[in-house]
């Protein structure tokens, strides 16, 4: 029985060690659990802290960049005549424009179409002479076929070359002759200037002067009224200052953790009506550094300047020109002033004697002196009311003015009534013979592009009517859309800045926007923007030295247009990124054609280091040219390749592209793609279409009528 017992006792003892066991190895997993959650709450927590830390010095951070802007508009306030007087001088050579024009590119069509080569049509088999005999005249009549399509092709290709010749040879014309007269009209006015008989054009001279300025602050109005006094060489003039809003209302910004926001601190009022007056001040000594520094022919001897805001008058309520300063500065006088050094609220009132109100702030005015009225000739004035916004006019109102130009350019012109028009806004009729006959024409005051099917309405419109030409007028642009449709058809595009530029040559007024497509006096932007390549400045935003040059080439005969997208991932950036035929350069000059050097059929000049931001691709695609080869497909487009070009034209390297494939009119050639890095790589493209370039073009978000 003992032994049995102690069996038992030893059974149970062991039991309960291994439930000892058990509970000790639970107790420390739970230890070694609330271990870890404790340290996850501590990690958790720390995270939150460096969030909510990371959060407030962001929010800190932007506070400081506010108070930082506001830090610099004060400065440039405050330096505004001393940055001024370093700007340099204008001068009447500034108003020339170029002869140089963009040079003619025929294209594929410069490259004749090649000869069949008889060697390459040899018979082939035969055993017998018979069948040698009939294998011969199969090759023979083969290359005897091809020999006849290739003579047509290239009789077709010289008399398109010779007809686009002859139409480039009559623009080259048209342009140059518009340049000369130009440059004729500036000279006319610099031997004017230099005599000091002719009072308009010192205004004119002048006002360019003012508009051109380099120093004038961008935001700041910009609005004269002036006349010329030639027999005291004096210059009278009314020019727009800036109002008191000028001047940040805000002199800091600091964020309150926790409340969460930002706390603007307000600048004291005496801080901000002193600014403002010595801005004011600065203003006015500024424009008579701007007059008398352009004055190259010595046509001044005073100048009498008047500076209003545009605001309305406390004691009426109206709107009206406040006068806040003004002064009549002798040359002897001002040229013997350091600007740079000068109190400029001080130089105006003791140095020349000058007028400027105690609280121009509340618009208090000051008695004006002389006024361009009391001059006694005519008063020329620039911007303002007499320079319209063509965006605002009333859409009435506008109509008549498009159809008082159409009546300037010596045509028959009259608005329709505003119902039951047919979508013709103004009827007009050229009376020239041939060319001439009806036209209707619509107006479109848009913001935004214009969409294709405008464009598709307004050639409805011509067919239903019968008119021998439709114009469409508006205020904005056209994209490619537009242009391949009205493209070979009786329309023509009449763009906002082409809009703004037809009107002054013509003697009617208008412009766009607070600045954009208004022309300076004596300075006008080009009507056909093939002169817009030509007469841009040598080194524009896209044009540095930094660029490179695709050239495309391939074989076979088939006539195509290269064109280039500027994407962001599948969708193109705008219209305006879209390069082809009828829109050779982006507006900043980042990508553009050119005219193609053997042994390149195509070419185009991308600035990569330029291209917006925004854009990731760069995107090349080849299109079967319809007037060229208007049965054609891409079978003919073999062994292609991209040759990358450095500024000086030396080969830097090849990159292969895809044959074309029968029935296929367009192939999208490759994707240059930007990496993390900033470099660019090229992606081979292939992708076909039998739609032609239309169709290509929707896939990347260009609408097409």
């Amino acid at each position: 029985m003992s032994r049995r017992s102690n069996g038992l006792v030893g059974v149970w003892a062991e039991a309960q060690r291994q439930q000892q066991r058990q509970l000790e190895a639970r107790a420390r997993q739970q230890r070694e659990y609330e271990r870890q959650q404790r340290a996850y709450q501590r990690e958790v927590a720390r995270s939150h802290r460096e969030q909510q830390q990371a959060y407030r010095q962001q929010r800190e951070a932007e506070a400081r960049r506010r108070t930082e802007e506001l830090d610099a508009q004060v400065a440039a306030l405050q330096g505004l005549l001393a940055a001024g007087c370093r700007a340099p001088a204008f001068r009447a050579a500034s108003l020339t424009r170029s002869e140089r024009l963009e040079p003619f590119a025929p294209g594929a069509l410069a490259q004749p179409v090649p000869m069949p080569d008889p060697g390459q049509y040899q018979a082939q088999g035969g055993w017998t002479a018979g069948r040698r005999a009939q294998a011969q005249a199969e090759a023979r009549a083969r290359f005897e076929q091809d020999w006849h399509a290739a003579q047509a092709a290239e009789a077709q290709r010289q008399r398109q070359l010779a007809q686009y010749q002859r139409q480039y040879q009559q623009w080259a014309d048209g342009q140059l002759a518009d340049v000369r007269r130009h440059n004729a009209g500036v000279a006319e006015m610099t031997t004017a200037l230099r005599a000091g008989s002719d009072p308009e054009a010192a205004v004119e001279y002048f006002s360019a002067a003012l508009y051109a300025s380099a120093a004038w602050p961008e935001g700041f109005p910009r609005q004269v009224s002036a006349a010329y006094d030639a027999a005291a060489r004096e210059l009278v003039l009314d020019w727009e200052l800036p109002r008191f809003d000028v001047v940040p209302e805000a002199k800091s910004v600091r964020y309150l953790y926790n409340a969460d926001q930002d706390k603007e601190t307000a600048r004291p009022v005496t801080q901000r009506r002193a600014l403002y007056r010595d801005v004011l001040a600065q203003c006015v000594l500024l424009v008579l550094h701007d007059l008398f520094a352009a004055d190259e022919f010595g046509a001044l001897e005073a100048v009498t300047l008047n500076g209003f805001v545009d605001d309305h008058d406390p004691a009426t309520g109206r709107r009206a020109q406040i006068v806040l300063a003004s002064v009549m500065a002798p040359r002897a006088v001002f040229t013997g002033l350091n600007l740079e050094q000068v109190s400029a609220v001080d130089c105006l009132l003791d140095g020349l004697r000058g007028q400027l109100s105690a609280k121009p702030d509340q618009r208090t005015a000051v008695r004006p002196g002389r006024r361009p009225a009391d001059v006694g000739n005519g008063v020329v004035t620039h911007g303002g009311d007499e320079e319209p916004d063509l965006l605002e006019m009333d859409p009435v109102a506008f109509e008549a003015l498009v159809a008082e130009l159409f009546q300037a350019m010596g045509m028959q012109a009259v608005t329709t009534q505003r119902s039951n028009d047919g979508g013709v806004d103004v009827d007009a009729l050229d009376p020239a013979p041939i060319r001439g006959g009806k036209i209707v024409v619509q107006v479109k005051r848009y913001r935004n592009t214009v969409p294709p099917t405008a464009v598709r309405d307004l050639y409805g419109t011509v067919q239903h009517a019968g008119a021998n030409k439709g114009v469409l007028v508006t205020t904005s642009k056209f994209g490619p859309g537009s242009h391949t449709f009205a493209n070979g058809k009786p329309l023509e595009l009449v763009s906002g800045s082409e809009l703004v530029d037809l009107l002054h040559r013509h003697g009617l007024r208008g412009r766009l926007g607070t600045g954009g497509g208004r022309a300076v006096p004596a300075q006008r932007a080009a009507a056909d923007p093939r002169q817009a390549l030509a007469t841009t400045p040598d080194t524009p935003p896209g044009d540095a030295d930094d660029h490179s040059v695709l050239g495309m080439g391939w074989t076979g005969t088939v006539a195509l247009d290269v064109c280039a997208l500027v994407c962001h991932g599948n969708r193109v950036l705008s219209d305006d990124h879209f390069v082809f035929y009828n829109n050779l350069r982006t507006s900043d000059g980042t990508v553009r054609a050119l005219p193609p050097a053997a042994p390149d059929k195509a070419a185009i000049r991308v600035s990569f280091d330029a291209l917006p931001a925004e854009a990731d691709r760069l995107v090349l695609v080849a299109a079967i040219d319809p007037a060229v080869n208007p049965e054609a497909d891409l079978s003919g487009f073999t062994d292609a390749c991209i040759r990358l070009l450095d500024p000086s034209r030396t080969e830097q390297g090849r990159l292969d592209v895809s044959d074309g494939r029968p029935g296929e009119t367009a192939l999208v050639l490759g994707s240059f793609r930007r990496r993390a890095n900033g470099d660019w790589d090229f992606v081979l493209g292939g992708k076909g279409y039998r739609g032609g370039l239309e169709e290509l073009v929707q896939d990347y978000g260009i609408e097409v009528a």
